[in-house]
């Protein structure tokens, strides 16, 4: 248990700086018992609890309010690795575990977790379980969801939820694994879970593509996707690249700047090189830049992968996680600097094939923050989007979530939050709207 302001302060403020609270006290339970007697305490007390893997999230989903009334629940001493299932294609993880090392326990044994973050050093499972995390290799397996067999979790009143067994077939009620993936630490903290795994493809070849337009990457992808070996197709503009090797020193990867640019990766037990050959050959692209080796892969996916540090450093940023249609996007990138009307700096990066684009806003006055989130996300419903793609709603969308989520889901969501979680005891003030009735609770 922490309670030195010095200590406590890590566990305050998320990864962007913007979100920032006060904790009453942090706790770091050490296994699943632990948690539980965690909770009930905190229940009997009357005490609000916000769990907290890696705190690499990006919406203040993570981190207490500014009261200072919150325990704050880091999972983080919360970890251990099973043993690889190879028939079953599973391994069970603490929540605390890094994905980074959970990568380096299954590659040995021929496998891979299908989920990769470029935060893949700090972030937790239990917290990328949480937020149903995306990142680089959605375009071939999926979300988070699609990679979870099963968790154990600590619920409102101190029982333990265990669906560990993670069978393939199971029709015995409701999903209660995939309620809680994605529930933001509303409903439960969790402490471990079921993982399925993917075999590990050893070719790959790396590609960083230069082109004229959004609306030529996406006639790119178009092709691109009809390759089985595709696993990951990034984009970012000019100015992110010159923003990214202003603040890390990268050289320039081409002799000229170019508008847009798509990192692709392709996977295979043959080398996937011929094949996005034979595609590119007839693409409408400027100049390409392939990686021969593993080493020159990770060379060119810095360009990509180092946009969020180069951001931060540059200052303290608005981040707009959206998905818009892929029809849409070109015609939403361009709308752009008309709704933001000179109040901020934009850098745009994101995950092609999802429509996931990434929005960070530098030099936002902070009395221009509001209109300038509302604008935006409200672009993002018009055309038929999301207000949050992967990195969850927060406490920082909270208020949004009307844009994209009719009055029906909210009510739904906000049943099941009240069932599960009566006194309100997880994460108050993240992912659902305050009440308008007066005197309530959340």
């Amino acid at each position: 248990m922490l309670t030195d302001r010095a200590l406590c302060a890590s566990y305050e403020t998320d990864f962007t700086g913007r979100y920032a609270g006060r904790a009453r006290l942090v706790v770091r339970p050490g296994d699943t018992a632990q948690v539980a007697a965690v909770v009930r305490l905190c229940g009997e007390a009357g005490v609000a609890v916000v769990p907290q893997g890696g705190n690499t999230g990006l919406v203040g989903g993570s981190v207490p309010g500014p009261g200072g009334t919150e325990v704050v629940l880091s999972v983080r001493r919360l970890g251990g690795i099973g043993p690889v299932d190879a028939g079953a294609r599973r391994v069970t993880v603490g929540a605390g575990v890094a994905l980074a090392e959970l990568q380096r326990h299954v590659r040995p044994y021929g496998w891979e977790f299908g989920v990769d973050l470029a935060s893949r050093d700090s972030a937790t499972l239990g917290g990328m379980i949480a937020t149903n995390a995306g990142g680089e290799r959605v375009v071939k397996y999926g979300t988070t969801r699609a990679n979870v067999a099963g968790v154990e979790a600590v619920m409102a009143d101190g029982g333990v939820l265990d669906r560990l067994a993670g069978l393939p077939k199971d029709n015995t009620g409701y999903d209660l694994t995939g309620l809680l993936v994605g529930s933001e630490g509303t409903l439960a903290v969790l402490t471990r879970a079921r993982l399925c795994l993917v075999p590990r493809l050893p070719r790959r070849t790396t590609a960083l593509l230069a082109l004229d337009s959004l609306e030529a990457a996406l006639a790119v992808l178009a092709e691109l996707r009809l390759l089985e070996s595709l696993e990951l197709a990034e984009f970012f503009t000019e100015d992110g690249l010159a923003l990214v090797m202003e603040k890390s020193g990268l050289p320039a990867p081409f002799r000229e700047a170019h508008p847009v640019y798509l990192l692709v990766e392709c996977a295979g037990r043959r080398d996937p090189a011929e094949e996005l050959a034979e595609v590119l050959a007839g693409a409408a692209v400027r100049d390409v830049a392939v990686g021969v080796d593993a080493s020159d892969g990770r060379r060119l996916a810095a360009y990509r992968e180092r946009h969020t540090e180069a951001v931060n450093a540059a200052g303290i940023p608005l981040k707009l996680d959206v998905t818009v249609p892929l029809a849409e996007l070109p015609g939403f990138v361009a709308e752009l600097p008309g709704l933001l009307a000179g109040r901020a700096r934009p850098y745009l990066f994101g995950h092609l094939a999802e429509g996931n684009l990434h929005v960070n806003l530098l030099e936002v006055a902070p009395a221009d923050e509001e209109a300038v989130t509302g604008a935006v996300l409200a672009r993002v419903a018009a055309v038929g989007g999301s207000i949050s793609a992967e990195h969850g709603v927060g406490r920082a969308k909270a208020r949004h979530l009307h844009l994209t989520r009719s009055a029906v889901d909210i009510a739904a969501m906000r049943s099941i939050k009240d069932a599960l979680d009566p006194a309100g005891l997880f994460s108050p003030g993240t992912l659902l709207p305050p009440l308008a009735r007066p005197g309530t609770r959340r």
